[in-house]
């Protein structure tokens, strides 16, 4: 009998198709891509990998043809407002955040404008290409602007006189400013999110997506969290564990030859700066390393 097989739609190409791969490479998935792959099918796991655009990815889990889909939440909130419009299929499961893809969708206006202010739009023109989160957000908002929908170069598009702000993507701001365009408010933070069809599953389906859904966030924690090691006065843990952000119960073993010394070994969930690192030497702590985690499962 032949194993029923799961489908998952990422981003064909752009900012998260890398990522996405990268993720289920990290969890195990072993298939081979090319540059023009529209399917890749798991060698090792009942799993076929579809490669689409951005913006179908949504419909294509709410109408059931794939199970999974990584995708932005912009492009996920903006194709459910859309479908939900027309009167069309817009349910979906949102399973998890995934870590990557972080950016925001903001309004921004030319360097020289006047308008610092959101009530500063009433009755002006807007240039977007995220026109149902854009008039979802004036309406919260009582603000009655005229929307224009463009497909892209909307960053252009005040310095055609089409519009008076623009609301899009930003991620470093650099396009922003060569542009000269300033933000002026972000309406919404996206991220790439794991999201699954409505469609009743197998139960082998269903033990798959079990299965991704424990590796997923072990690579998450991983990337997340740093092993921390090194040497320190024994009558300084309890300062140590203030210091440390995060940490589980620490590790601590004796150093040989030395009573007073312990050796530490933890986990800490958070980011360590070298703020934290300083600290950690000014209370006696030495030899300290800080490595990365490829995966943990807790």
């Amino acid at each position: 009998m032949q194993t029923e097989r799961l489908t998952i739609a990422i981003q064909k190409k752009g900012r998260l198709n890398d990522d996405s791969l990268d993720l289920l490479a990290c969890c195990g998935i072993k298939c081979h891509v090319t540059k023009n792959s529209l399917i890749a099918r798991a060698e090792n796991m009942p799993i076929d990998i579809l490669f689409v655009r951005d913006d179908d990815i949504p419909t294509m889990v709410m109408d059931g043809v794939c199970d999974l889909g990584i995708v932005g939440e912009n492009a996920l909130l903006e194709k459910a407002l859309s479908q939900k419009s027309n009167g069309a299929s817009s349910q979906y499961d949102l399973i998890m955040k995934l870590g990557f893809g972080i950016c925001r969708l903001s309004i921004a206006v030319p360097e020289e404008s006047h308008i610092e202010k959101i009530a500063e739009l009433d009755n002006l023109r807007i240039a977007t290409s995220y026109t149902y989160l854009l008039q979802q957000y004036l309406i919260e908002k009582s603000i009655k602007a005229h929307v224009l929908e463009l497909a892209g170069s909307v960053e252009i598009a005040p310095k055609l006189a089409m519009a008076d702000a623009i609301c899009d993507l930003v991620s470093t701001g650099r396009t922003l400013e060569e542009n000269n365009l300033k933000e002026i408010i972000t309406i919404f933070n996206s991220q790439a999110v794991l999201i699954q069809s409505q469609v009743d599953l197998s139960e082998e389906k269903k033990e798959i997506i079990e299965l991704l859904c424990r590796r997923f966030e072990g690579v998450i924690q991983a990337q997340e969290s740093k092993y921390i090691m090194f040497h320190a006065p024994r009558s300084a843990l309890e300062k140590i564990k203030s210091i440390l952000p995060g940490i589980e119960m620490p590790t601590v073993l004796p150093l040989g030859g030395c009573d007073d010394q312990v050796v530490v070994h933890l986990v800490s969930a958070e980011a360590i700066f070298w703020k934290t690192l300083e600290g950690l030497k000014q209370v006696g702590a030495s030899s300290i390393l800080v490595l990365p985690i490829e995966k943990m499962m807790c």
